[in-house]
């Protein structure tokens, strides 16, 4: 697919927009006054793959403790501020490397100029951020509800706002938790500006619901070559939204790197415990950097065939599996000893 081309736009020491990579992000759910404890997950999530993290910003303690966050972590730290302007300006003197606000809730024209003059004179970009549920009531009246032509013009009203105030270091968020009328705006935005796109079905459920959601909505927008950083948002571990993000990436062939892991639905013929095997090995090959697919096969009668596809595979059989190696049947294991036999074959993988 060809990647439509926007602004490039400085996240602290990461890009997005332009021909870069589409980024993956994420943001804690634990309290930004807990400066450990939001560490901790910053630095969980970041070891997961996590690109850029944002974190929420509801009082003037949190805003605060983005300084100490900042100095233990290493990937770019977004702000998100509702409400108060005072927040969003506090929030960048204190290490914010980007904000996300939405101007219409941050209050008069004066205050969005206060937080915009600080984001101006230190180069911070702004994400500007517009949900389906917050749509502005002459919107909702002038479409007849809420809709997708409703929420491109809440954003574009929104970040001209902005740039009439003489600042374009902007991102644009659109998100719904309607999933088709996510992908509608943004096709239609996605002709209206060169302003980085982030991405996302927005409350998008529990982890099946969920990862349902946004992989439909999100590889139909990026499957037109729309978007430049995304985040799945799910009711959960936020661990679990990079897991997803990165397999949403990969098998749209825009991200490239990790372990995938392929296995058979199991059935009659299954001889081991192949879902808990199937599940740990997932779990274990997140710890490998290796661009391989591993296979994890139930019986004999498609796994040796289905492992011998992939680079490295286990094909079951009673009380015992196969350890298949680029394409060739290596040695036979116990059950009990298969995760430690592919352990020992990652660990040791030479391509």
């Amino acid at each position: 697919m060809e990647k439509r081309l926007t602004k490039e736009v400085h996240i602290g020491n990461r890009v997005i927009g332009g021909a870069n990579p589409v980024l993956i992000q994420s943001m804690t759910n634990t309290k930004t006054e807990d400066a450990a404890s939001t560490v901790a997950q910053i630095q969980k999530l970041t070891k997961a793959g996590c690109d850029i993290i944002r974190c929420a910003v509801p009082t003037m303690e949190a805003a605060k403790a983005l300084t100490e966050i900042k100095k233990q972590i290493e990937i770019p730290l977004v702000a998100d501020i509702h409400f108060d302007y005072k927040l969003a300006i506090a929030a960048m003197e204190h290490g914010a490397d980007k904000i996300r606000i939405n101007p219409g809730n941050i209050g008069s024209t004066d205050r969005v100029k206060a937080v915009v003059d600080v984001a101006k004179e230190r180069n911070i970009p702004i994400r500007v951020g517009v949900n389906s549920g917050s749509l502005e009531k002459p919107l909702v009246e002038k479409y007849d509800g809420v809709t997708a032509e409703g929420i491109v013009e809440s954003a574009l009203d929104k970040v001209k706002i902005i740039e009439d105030m003489g600042y374009d270091n902007l991102v644009i968020s659109i998100k719904s938790s309607d999933v088709m009328m996510c992908v509608k705006a943004h096709e239609l935005i996605a002709d209206k500006t060169n302003h980085p796109l982030h991405v996302g079905i927005t409350e998008a459920g529990t982890i099946i619901s969920g990862n349902i959601k946004s992989s439909i909505g999100l590889g139909l927008i990026l499957s037109q070559g729309i978007g430049d950083t995304i985040r799945v948002s799910l009711t959960g571990d936020p661990v679990e939204e990079i897991k997803s993000a990165k397999l949403i990436l990969r098998t749209l062939g825009l991200r490239k790197g990790g372990i995938e892991v392929v296995s058979c639905p199991t059935c009659g013929r299954t001889q081991i415990d192949l879902i808990g095997l199937a599940n740990k090995v997932e779990t274990m090959a997140a710890e490998y950097p290796l661009d391989i697919k591993v296979a994890v096969m139930g019986c004999a009668v498609n796994g040796p065939g289905e492992a011998k596809e992939a680079d490295l595979g286990v094909a079951g059989g009673i009380g015992e599996g196969l350890i298949i190696k680029k394409g060739e049947i290596y040695k036979k294991v116990p059950e009990d000893q298969l995760l430690d036999a592919l352990r020992y074959e990652l660990e040791n993988w030479r391509n």
